[in-house]
């Protein structure tokens, strides 16, 4: 049934029978969580083996270095060779860092307010005011970053190819204020969408008032499919480098959902200038990050078919859990033109559309009934969606029928929350 259209009767009983199943589940005492992407127990033993190596025998880098000492501040040289046959970008052009990529973003819009970038006239925190575009929706731990640092952010909207690129390169075009952007370019979060090659190149090539803006790269889903054929994303280094914009990009990944997260391996790589003013104060910073860990990585995962090996397990898990959440979407949802949804292909979550000013009820409801989600407006900069209609939705930690309890809570809240709109 199409609610929109159904008679004020139709809805009347429709919603009385929602919610006499509604008030069942409660009564069920549930417990279930969908609101942060984390790896499932069955994920994380898959990289188990790793912690089997005998890290005894293996200390010594290729180069003779003992790993178990101070040093090698851009990470071992195997390990950024690691790094550099997975995104494509030069090892010379590659840092590494300990667990988190979260923490080199932070830490290097931190640098960038206190001595600047390659191209900037003075340190950002010496500008009247610093602006970021923050496509949405988006990540909300990118927004934090910037919140908390006092920058501006302008909501730029995700489309389903990319960032709404008339607007971004119409903003970028005017206003020198505009110093960065952040982009989840494939399998975003939490749209689950990937740029296309137009997008990509248009970033590249885009004129922008500012001479020291900045892409803020996050590939952190760059080999997480989930279907057998992936998305595929252009290299933004290499386009942004052969346009004359080499400077333009600061790009990051990590090992977090590859391997464990909070024990994995971040990385970031950005041009020579930009790491010829970045090198010396990472010497200050730190004397070196883990690099044990970086040989338990690499002997585990020595090269990228390793890792395309190691992904198509992960993918098992998740392919499951996404087929839950999306034929439960489609079942309970697809005829009622209250909903819309994406189907990624790969990532980490699926994203949610609700009839507008209603997702914060739908939260409530499923709150009450036991089901924990992403707080609302999560995925817009400073906690606001301003249509009060997007959910973040995030499959992989729960079990399978954990999993299937909590979406059929979900479509049951987003259900009632329309109806009770539909009939004020």
């Amino acid at each position: 049934m199409n609610y929109i259209n159904a008679t004020k009767a139709e809805k009347t009983a429709l919603y009385s029978e929602l919610r006499k199943q509604y008030d069942a589940l409660c009564a069920e005492g549930l417990s279930l969580d969908l609101s942060r992407g984390k790896p499932s127990g069955e994920q994380l033993n898959l990289s188990m083996p790793m912690l089997d190596n005998d890290c005894t025998e293996r200390y010594i880098a290729q180069d003779g270095f003992d790993c178990r000492n101070y040093g090698v501040l851009q990470g071992l040289p195997e390990m950024r060779a690691f790094f550099a046959e997975l995104t494509g970008i030069p090892a010379k052009n590659i840092v590494v860092g300990g667990n988190s990529s979260l923490n080199l973003m932070y830490d290097t819009i931190a640098r960038a307010m206190l001595y600047g970038v390659a191209g900037s006239p003075r340190p950002w925190c010496r500008e009247e005011k610093v602006k970021f575009i923050c496509l949405v929706p988006g990540y909300d731990r990118h927004f934090a970053i910037c919140q908390s640092l006092g920058i501006e952010m302008i909501n730029v909207p995700l489309l389903s190819d990319g960032p709404d690129m008339d607007q971004v390169e119409a903003l970028v075009a005017s206003d020198a204020s505009i110093k960065g952007m952040w982009c989840v370019p494939k399998y975003s979060n939490p749209t689950g969408i990937t740029y296309s090659d137009e997008s990509v190149r248009r970033l590249a090539q885009m004129k922008t008032a500012a001479p020291d803006f900045r892409i803020f790269w996050d590939n952190a889903y760059m080999v997480h499919d989930v279907e057998n054929e992936g998305d595929t994303l252009l290299d933004l280094f290499a386009e942004a480098h052969a346009a004359g914009n080499g400077d333009r990009v600061f790009f990051f990944t990590s090992t977090s959902k590859i391997t464990f997260p909070g024990a994995g391996v971040a990385m970031m790589a950005m041009s020579d200038a930009n790491l010829a003013l970045t090198l010396p104060v990472l010497t200050v910073q730190t004397i070196g990050h883990d690099k044990l860990n970086q040989m338990r990585h690499l002997a585990f995962l020595p090269n990228k078919d390793a890792v395309a090996r190691h992904m198509k397990k992960q993918a098992q898990h998740l392919s499951r859990r996404f087929t839950i959440v999306l034929d439960t979407l489609k079942q309970d949802l697809g005829e009622t033109g209250i909903a819309t949804w994406t189907e990624p292909r790969g990532g980490y979550f699926v994203s949610l559309d609700v009839l507008p000013h209603t997702a914060k009820r739908v939260y409530d409801l499923c709150t009450a009934a036991g089901v924990t989600l992403t707080k609302v407006g999560a995925t817009f900069p400073y906690g606001v969606d301003p249509e009060d209609k997007n959910l973040r939705l995030a499959p992989s930690y729960p079990s399978v029928d954990d999993l299937s309890q909590a979406m059929r809570v979900l479509t049951l809240a987003v259900r009632l929350a329309a109806l009770e709109a539909l009939l004020a």
